[in-house]
């Protein structure tokens, strides 16, 4: 649950002035395509070395989010407005829908509107805190406010400028999550044929 959320935001584009929340919403249905590398570091309480790991995202305005993590072990994520996909190497594909787990169906719904930028949802489940920080600069503190996210997460962080470039994550266990996107690309515009093929399977 907590992996989803590393994407939260992923395509939001911003121009290099003085930036609001809407224009983030405004500015990101003008992205159809993006497409990223990313690195992620987890540090975790009682654990002497952090966990890394990266690979690549896709976000497709009109089909969802393709994130596929290369390192340290393949792991396919797939998050469409009707099911949640995830595939580990060596095990069937585990699959969430509205009918066989709401709750979790309702996180995928709440993680649209994250990826949206739908400022409604937002103010429904989060404290705001946003923050011009010049030069095209911004920055965007969540802090839940509903059950179950005030219950996994302290406040999600996210910083960017063109882009999101990073997402600090601070659970209740007191752990914490840091993922750094880069290499962000618009083009081309449409998917290609191999691209449409994830979203297929």
């Amino acid at each position: 649950m907590k992996s989803l959320l590393f994407v939260l935001l992923a395509a939001f584009s911003v121009a290099a002035q003085a930036v609001t929340l809407d224009d983030l919403q405004q500015r990101f249905s003008q992205v159809p395509v993006l497409r990223a590398e990313f690195a992620q570091q987890r540090t975790i309480s009682g654990m002497a070395q952090p966990l890394n790991s990266g690979g690549n995202l896709l976000i497709a305005q009109k089909q969802g989010l393709w994130w596929q993590q290369e390192k340290p072990f393949p792991l396919t994520l797939l998050l469409t407005e009707t099911r949640m996909v995830q595939i580990m190497a060596g095990q069937p594909p585990q699959v969430v829908t509205a009918s066989n787990n709401p709750q979790m169906f309702q996180f995928n719904s709440l993680l649209s509107a994250l990826f949206h930028a739908d400022r409604r949802v937002l103010e429904e489940n989060f404290t705001l805190d946003f923050a011009d920080k010049g030069q095209g600069a911004w920055t965007l503190v969540l802090v839940p406010k509903v059950s179950p996210l005030n219950r996994l997460f302290r406040r999600i962080t996210l910083n960017g400028e063109t882009f999101l470039n990073k997402i600090d994550i601070d659970d209740m266990q007191g752990d914490a999550t840091h993922i750094r996107f880069f290499n962000q690309k618009t083009t081309p515009a449409e998917l290609t044929d191999a691209e449409k093929r994830h979203f297929a399977s």
